[in-house]
């Protein structure tokens, strides 16, 4: 399945990252769940929306900086947390976090990243946003936070749509969830073998290559397998909105809570504490045939009006997409795959060229929509009638 519809820096980077990583690594990165319908949607309904152009608008200065859960953003667009960055690059995470942070925007490391927060802390210029699954042992869980906070992380982002893992075609074909014989076994041995720019790259210099976050859980995984093993294993399916409580009263700094595409849930997740949402749907990992993000978008900002804020997490390929997310009411929009394709193809290079692209096209298009700030951008940057 193509990455974007149509020739961009971020398809570019997807196929360099095909090219050089080992295919059960690459389609654990570029696949979603069961027929990938959501994984389509996500980017074509970005599509329907019409942007108007206007002229004659003194347009000569464009202000791309916004505030985020009061921090200030220089363009909003922030990197969102993605697992196993740390073996697509050499410590990956690490890369990715000096790349925002150059760039004056927000980085959030995942749960399972091979980056520890300790060691990401010790690299931080600026505090950074942590994301945390809802784990069956809470006294782990209860761990990972107070980690957080030592880290001095400034957000903990909440993923709350993942009770259980959406089935992912492409990962059992490949054997990222195990059960291969011993000929599958030895296909995917040999494919990792002949990658050798990447066996050098992460095989040799980016040890260790254990998951930093969950060693106290799981200190022996070293398999993409093991990933999936642990998931299975630890992520709750009991959870429900009461939890909420109990991990806001740990943190007690900003909660973020990732994975909203309902109104309802939207409510609900006001009412439970949160000060910002992530509309997302998991980039089309989970449950397949829901809604897209920016289909989703306006329900969510209509349901929580000002009381909290609310970005998007989800098909966002260029900075024509970022200004239709804004105009439908989010306040930034997190990157997933886009940054993680950079990553594995250019290292931080790679994801400060996309940042950078990003920059580029948002300015344009904000100045072609005769708006020079993004907090002049409303309804009234689409065309009428292609917001539904």
């Amino acid at each position: 399945m193509s990455g974007s519809l149509l020739p961009s820096i971020v398809e570019d980077y997807r196929v360099l990252a095909r090219k050089r990583l080992p295919r059960q690594l690459f389609e654990f990165i570029d696949g979603g769940s069961f027929a990938e319908e959501t994984v389509a949607a996500n980017r074509t309904d970005f599509a329907r929306l019409r942007l108007r152009q206007r002229v004659l608008r003194p347009v000569g200065e464009v202000d791309l900086s916004t505030t985020v859960l009061g921090e200030r953003w220089s363009l909003p667009i922030g990197l969102g947390p993605v697992g196993l960055a740390g073996l697509t690059r050499r410590r990956g995470e690490l890369q990715a976090l000096r790349a925002a942070q150059s760039a004056g925007t927000q980085f959030c490391l995942s749960t399972v990243a091979l980056c520890s927060l300790e060691e990401v802390a010790a690299q931080s210029r600026q505090p950074f946003w942590f994301q945390l699954y809802i784990m069956r042992d809470r006294g782990f869980a209860r761990e990972l936070i107070g980690r957080a906070k030592a880290a001095g992380c400034r957000a903990l982002v909440l993923t709350v749509d993942l009770a259980v893992a959406g089935l992912r075609h492409r990962d059992v074909q490949t054997g990222m969830t195990g059960g291969l014989d011993w000929v599958g076994r030895a296909r995917v041995a040999a494919d990792y073998a002949r990658r050798w720019a990447w066996l050098w790259d992460v095989g040799v210099q980016g040890r260790p290559h254990l998951f930093g976050n969950l060693l106290s859980a799981v200190p022996n995984a070293r398999r993409l397998s093991d990933f999936y093993q642990f998931t299975r294993a630890n992520w709750d399916p009991s959870v429900s909105w009461a939890d909420i409580d109990w991990i806001r009263s740990e943190w007690g700094g900003p909660l973020v809570i990732k994975g909203i595409l309902d109104a309802e849930d939207a409510t609900q997740a006001v009412k439970a504490g949160a000060q910002a949402l992530i509309v997302s749907n998991h980039g089309g990992r989970q449950l397949d045939g829901v809604g897209s993000t920016i289909s989703s978008l306006p329900a969510v900002v209509q349901a929580v009006g000002s009381d909290a804020e609310v970005l998007l997490d989800g098909g966002v390929r260029n900075g024509i997409d970022v200004l239709r997310a804004l105009a439908l009411g989010a306040k930034a929009c997190l990157v997933g795959r886009p940054w993680i394709y950079a990553l594995a193809a250019r290292g931080e290079q790679g994801v400060a060229g996309l940042l950078a692209t990003y920059r580029r096209e948002l300015e344009i298009s904000l100045a072609l929509a005769g708006l020079t700030r993004i907090a002049d951008v409303d309804r009234n940057a689409l065309v009428q009638g292609t917001t539904r």
